[in-house]
């Protein structure tokens, strides 16, 4: 298999030529300009300076989960008074491996059974030992490619030193090239750290796959459930018509979007498939705006197949009821009219 990088996009016509904020003034993150545009850059740190300060205005939210800091042991008090809190613990360490066949009838003969490994939701940095499960969940797995659709830090801000340990101690683990993208928890200052250590991150961005002389396209986009800054213009620029192509996105609220733009795969996460399910694998939350069947595992938009991971980490309580931490192997299937 040949990966070959799309050539870097040349800086928009009409983009404003004014200097960097204080903010940006990194040259790994200047770095960047020529990929995603000055724009993008401003507008993401910028949000993401806006969302920490939303977050600390304590006067008006309070009540901000990530301001509450008791809600916590709260929940964890009444996962007691229920007797399901060290079972839930257990469970979120118990990461179970899903295969998923994607039937594709387009896709050329060469990738039949080309198999990508996803892994969504790593929140690594949560409670210790996260970084060795992963590992031991995907140790002597066999694909073609591991993509990572987003939320590897914790927390929705702050420090994200521990968050990078955790990616770095996980990258040796996985074979060959390996493509990620930004979710809500993670800040685009990972970014520059990230690929150091071999993760290619994409965003708003496509890269072409190649086998035997055929190529299928995967596309990243930028987080489109708190930033919205997801483009698809930028995302599918170049991409031939009638072409194979896998979007990763780390909500699956960009399903419309993506079918209309003629993905035939979209894969994502954020969900944790509800983290905390009814019997049944009911959950009790998804904080998606997509609907319900799409919180976890397989569906379809139209033409466009879709898979939702439940993550391999959990998010504000390492608990997991009803709903197990995951690693998925999808294999992409010819079939059908071709």
């Amino acid at each position: 298999m040949v990966v070959r990088h799309r050539r870097a996009h040349a800086q928009p016509r009409g983009t404003r030529a004014a200097a960097l904020s204080s903010d940006t003034d990194d040259s790994a993150l200047v770095a960047l300009i020529p990929r995603i545009g000055r724009l993008h850059l401003q507008q993401r740190l910028g949000l993401e300076r806006d969302f920490e300060a939303h977050i600390f205005r304590r006067d008006t939210h309070f009540f901000h989960v990530e301001n509450w800091h008791s809600i916590h042991g709260l929940i964890r008090g009444g996962l007691r008074m229920l007797g399901v809190h060290r079972r839930g613990q257990r469970n979120a360490r118990r990461i179970v491996l899903r295969r998923n066949d994607v039937a594709l009838p387009h896709l050329p003969a060469e990738f039949d059974g080309f198999t990508v490994l996803q892994l969504s939701d790593l929140h690594i940095d949560a409670a210790p030992g996260y970084a060795d499960g992963l590992i031991a969940a995907v140790r002597g797995l066999d694909y073609d490619l591991c993509v990572l659709t987003g939320d590897y830090r914790a927390r929705t801000f702050g420090a994200f030193d521990a968050a990078l340990a955790g990616l770095a101690a996980v990258r040796p683990h996985l074979k060959g090239a390996v493509y990620a993208i930004l979710g809500n928890h993670d800040t685009l200052r990972m970014v520059p750290a990230m690929e150091a250590m071999g993760y290619r991150v994409l965003l708003n961005e496509w890269v072409p796959i190649q086998r035997a002389g055929e190529t299928v396209y995967l596309a990243g986009i930028d987080d489109a459930h708190y930033y919205r800054l997801d483009d698809f213009n930028r995302a599918t620029d170049g991409i031939p018509p009638r072409a194979v192509a896998i979007l990763l996105s780390h909500t699956p609220e960009a399903y419309r979007h993506a079918a209309h733009a003629d993905f035939d795969l979209m894969l994502c996460g954020h969900t944790h498939g509800g983290q905390i399910c009814l019997p049944g694998g009911t959950p009790v939350l998804t904080d998606a705006g997509s609907p319900r069947r799409f919180a976890r595992g397989a569906w379809r938009y139209h033409a466009m197949a879709g898979y939702t991971s439940a993550g391999s980490g959990t998010s504000i309580v390492d608990v997991r009821l009803n709903c197990p931490p995951e690693v998925t192997l999808h294999m992409l299937r010819r079939t059908g009219e071709h």
